[in-house]
C-alpha cells in the first residue's frame, strides 16, 4: 500500500513539478480553444455551402468530409509534421495539431448541421425567400440556427471528444498538459505527475460535458 501511495501519489513529486504541468494545462486549453473555434465555424459555412446546391463543390465537400471523418487524427498529425519538411515547408507542432484537429472537427460539423438542415421542413426556406430575404440571410437567420438546435447533442459530444483529441499533440512535441506529464514522470521515476495530469484533464473537462448536458437539456426541451 506504501508502495502503491509512494508511486502515483507522491505529494513532494505532485509539487515539484506542478508549474511544469500547469503551463501544460494552459497550452491544452489555448489549443482546444482555437481548434473548437476553427472547426466549429468552418464547418458550418460548408454546410450552408453545401446548402448552395452546386453539384461540383457540393462534391468536393462530401469527398473532405469523408476523408477527414476515415483517417484517425493521429495519422493526420503525424503526416503533417514529420511528411511537410519533405516538401520544404517546417511547421511547429501546434500549428499542425490545430490544423489538423480543426479539419477534422470541421468535417464532423458539416455533416451534422447538413443534417439538420436536410430535416428541416422545405416549406421554411420557400417561405423566408418570400418576404425578400436572399438565401445566405435564410440560411444565417432562420435555417442554420434551427439546424444547430437539432444537432446539438452529436455537436457538443464531438467536440467533448475534440477536446480530448488535444492530447495527440504531444507526438509531436506540443508541451501540452500530457507531454508536461511524461517528461516528469521520466525525470522523476514516478508515476503522480500522470495522476496529477489526469486531474487537471478532469477539471478541465467534467464542466465542460456538465455544460453540455444542461445545453443538451435546454435545446431538447425548449
Amino acid at each position: 500500500m506504501n508502495q502503491l501511495a509512494h508511486s502515483f501519489f507522491n505529494i513532494d513529486v505532485a509539487l515539484r513539478y506542478l508549474p511544469d504541468l500547469l503551463k501544460g494545462l494552459l497550452v491544452t486549453i489555448e489549443l482546444s480553444i482555437m481548434v473548437v473555434l476553427t472547426g466549429v465555424v468552418l464547418g458550418v459555412l460548408l454546410a450552408m455551402l453545401r446548402s448552395a446546391g452546386w453539384r461540383g463543390v457540393n462534391a468536393l465537400i462530401i469527398l473532405f468530409a469523408d476523408i477527414l471523418r476515415s483517417l484517425p487524427p493521429l495519422m493526420i498529425i503525424v503526416v503533417g509534421f514529420f511528411g511537410m519538411p519533405y516538401l520544404g515547408l517546417r511547421l511547429s507542432g501546434m500549428f499542425v495539431s490545430w490544423f489538423a484537429l480543426s479539419l477534422v472537427l470541421a468535417a464532423f460539423t458539416e455533416e451534422l448541421v447538413w443534417a439538420g438542415l436536410s430535416s428541416l421542413p422545405k416549406g421554411q426556406d420557400e417561405a423566408a425567400r418570400s418576404t425578400g430575404m436572399s438565401h445566405s440571410q435564410v440560411l444565417i437567420h432562420v435555417l442554420v440556427p434551427q439546424a444547430l438546435r437539432r444537432v446539438m447533442a452529436p455537436l457538443t459530444s464531438r467536440i467533448i471528444a475534440t477536446v480530448k483529441n488535444t492530447s495527440l499533440a504531444s507526438v509531436v512535441a506540443v508541451p501540452d498538459l500530457l507531454a508536461e506529464a511524461s517528461a516528469a514522470l521520466g525525470y522523476a521515476s514516478n508515476a503522480t505527475p500522470l495522476i496529477v495530469a489526469a486531474i487537471g484533464y478532469l477539471l478541465f473537462l467534467v464542466p465542460l460535458v456538465t455544460f453540455s448536458r444542461r445545453l443538451e437539456r435546454r435545446f431538447r426541451w425548449a
